[in-house]
Parts: C-alpha cells; sequence; structure tokens
C-alpha cells in the first residue's frame, strides 16, 4: 500500500460521520488493508462494534421476504401478518394447482354429461376444505409460528379465513364463467360455500379444526345424496328455498363464530383438541 487512511478520516468513518467520496475510497481500502482495519478497530467502541456485528449477523440470517410478501407489505400489510399470510399452505402453489386441476376436470365432466349437479356440488367444499387446511397444529406446518404470533387466535383465523375465500371463490368464479349455459344456476354454489365454511369455522373450537369441516363437508355430501334420490329436477340446495336456507345458515354461525371468538384463543399448545370442548 503506497497510502492509508488518514487518523482524522479513519475515526469519522468509525463515527459514521465520513462523508463521499471520502467514505468511498476509505471502504476499497479497508477491504485490502490489515493495517487499517487494526487501526479502525482501535478507534472504535469495542461494545458498539459488537453490537454493530450482531446487528449485521441478525440481517444476515433473517429470511428475506417473498414476492407475495412484499406485495402485501407494499399494501400496507404489517410484515408478521404478511409473513402469516404467504405461510399459509392453501395459499402455496401446490395447493392452488391443484384446486385449478380439479376444477377444469370437473367443468369438463359438466359438459360431457350435461349434469351441472357435479360442479355445484363440488364448488362449496373447496373453500371449507381451504380454510380447514390452514389452520391447526394436524395441517398447517407453519402452526407454532402462528401460535406465538402477536395478534388475536381469532383475527389471526379471519384473516387466513378471508385469504383463503379470496383465492377460492375467484378460482370458482373462473370456472362458473366456463358454464355460461348454465345461467344462474351455475352460480348457486357460492352461498351453500359460505354457509358450509361459516359453520365449519363455527364447529371449529368444539370438535377441532380437522372434525369441524369434515362433518360438515359429510352433512353436505350426505344431503346430496338424499336430495338426489327424492328428486328428479334441480337439487333442493340450488332452488330458491334451498339458496335462502343457505343464507339463513350462512348468518347464523357468523354470528355463532363470532359469540365463541374468545375460543380461538383458549387453546393447549398442541392445539385444539379433535372431537372434545375447549
Amino acid at each position: 500500500m503506497t497510502w492509508h487512511v488518514a487518523e482524522e478520516d479513519l475515526r469519522a468513518y468509525g463515527r459514521g460521520e465520513l462523508a463521499p467520496p471520502l467514505l468511498w475510497s476509505a471502504d476499497t481500502h479497508l477491504t485490502g488493508c490489515a493495517q487499517c482495519r487494526a487501526r479502525l478497530a482501535g478507534t472504535v467502541d469495542p461494545v458498539a462494534l459488537d453490537a454493530g456485528w450482531e446487528r449485521l449477523d441478525a440481517e444476515l440470517d433473517a429470511p428475506r421476504p417473498s414476492v407475495s410478501e412484499r406485495l402485501l407489505m407494499r399494501l400496507g400489510v404489517a410484515d408478521h401478518t404478511a409473513r402469516l399470510l404467504t405461510a399459509t399452505p392453501v395459499l402455496r402453489r401446490s395447493w392452488l394447482l391443484a384446486v385449478v386441476s380439479l376444477l377444469v376436470m370437473t367443468v369438463l365432466a359438466v359438459h360431457l354429461v350435461d349434469r351441472p349437479a357435479l360442479f355445484l356440488a363440488l364448488a362449496p367444499l373447496l373453500p371449507l376444505a381451504g380454510v380447514a387446511l390452514s389452520y391447526g397444529p394436524a395441517l398447517d406446518p407453519s402452526y407454532e409460528m402462528a401460535v406465538v404470533a402477536p395478534m388475536h387466535g381469532f383475527r389471526l383465523l379471519m384473516i387466513r379465513t378471508v385469504a383463503v375465500l379470496t383465492a377460492g371463490l375467484a378460482f370458482n368464479g373462473l370456472a362458473t364463467l366456463a358454464l355460461p349455459e348454465y345461467g344462474l344456476l351455475a352460480l348457486t354454489w357460492l352461498l351453500p360455500a359460505l354457509a358450509l365454511t361459516a359453520t365449519g369455522l363455527a364447529l371449529t373450537p368444539r370438535l377441532g379444526p380437522t372434525l369441524a369441516p369434515a362433518l360438515v363437508g359429510g352433512a353436505w355430501l350426505t344431503l346430496l345424496v338424499v336430495a338426489q334420490a327424492h328428486t328428479h329436477g334441480t337439487l333442493v340446495p340450488f332452488t330458491a328455498a334451498g339458496q335462502s336456507a343457505s343464507a339463513a345458515i350462512a348468518v347464523l354461525a357468523t354470528v355463532l363464530l363470532h359469540q365463541t371468538r374468545d375460543r380461538f384463543d383458549a387453546r393447549p399448545v398442541g392445539g385444539f383438541p379433535d372431537g372434545g370442548a375447549v
């Protein structure tokens, strides 16, 4: 080295007060000069230096946010909320591709057999399954992170539910557009979907995040089988009376869910016990 950083500049550098272009020259020089690095260490408070290294290590070790996480934060979502949202299992590519593939095959099958009941029976189950997979220790790999998150358990559930419903209903809506010949009948899955999802959530504190949606989904399929056996036209859930009943059930389940919201925090570390009251 033909020159070294001046003592005054070195002290200013250590205090973070050295301005460009001297700062750039000092940065470049310190990279290759062990002597100046040793002199710099002697001018800096060891405690402050150690704290600086710790901050640097923490920054380097911190996970890099994904594209969707950065987008959520740009929209004003808090960083910890964005992290919990993007960690939701059913918002990952594998689940979304599976849903799209299932809907495409169902729409194709409906066109082949000319029976929209196949699509109408399946569509309400997808949001219910999505919400079930987004919460609970048995199915959510990020459950431990969610448990210690600085937010009410009910709020976390609602955040994930809205995210899952938005994605699920959007895909179902696109599939509905592929069935224009059935008119408004192709949209009659929406109210049952909301009723099933709300009912599954309302039963979760008592039955658990796995058993509750399983029973609700089973009841829905049983209802369709019974209706199919006794009806030769449009199935009852997709008639005007059935739609009114679905809307009433959705409202009732939503009210019940709100009344039991505190139970989503009264849970052991392992989560809600399947089949037991909290």
